[in-house]
């Protein structure tokens, strides 16, 4: 079992700047991909950047240029940071972080509110 804890949501205004956290604890399994997802009222819950093991990434075209995930491998946990620039209205959801450990599960956080608005 992997245990997910986000941080880092709230409200931000148009053209400013937010960044989102996800620990995992990893005491028995290797993480591989980390990604974040993201869900907005009446939509589906749509992919946004991916990040691997060795530290490639992808983003989602909506927010290339703008997002920016990284992450930090400690001895017991790895964290997923989402650095969001010049966020848009259309950013806001929930976000969900992702894990898949190298017996490849899933899991999730439970998610944390992102509201752009001027």
């Amino acid at each position: 079992q992997v245990q997910l804890v986000e941080s880092g949501g709230g409200s931000v205004q148009p053209g400013g700047s937010l960044r989102l956290s996800c620990t995992a604890a990893k005491r028995y399994f290797v993480i591989n991909d980390m990604d974040w997802y993201r869900q907005a009222p009446g939509k589906q819950r749509e992919w946004v950047a991916g990040i691997g093991n060795g530290g490639s990434t992808s983003y989602a075209d909506s927010v290339k240029g703008r997002f920016t995930i990284s992450r930090e491998n400690a001895l017991n946990t790895v964290t997923v940071y989402l650095q969001m620039n010049s966020p848009k209205p259309d950013d806001t959801a929930v976000y969900y972080c992702s894990v898949t450990t190298s017996l490849g599960k899933k899991y999730w956080g439970q998610g944390t509110q992102v509201t752009v608005s001027s």
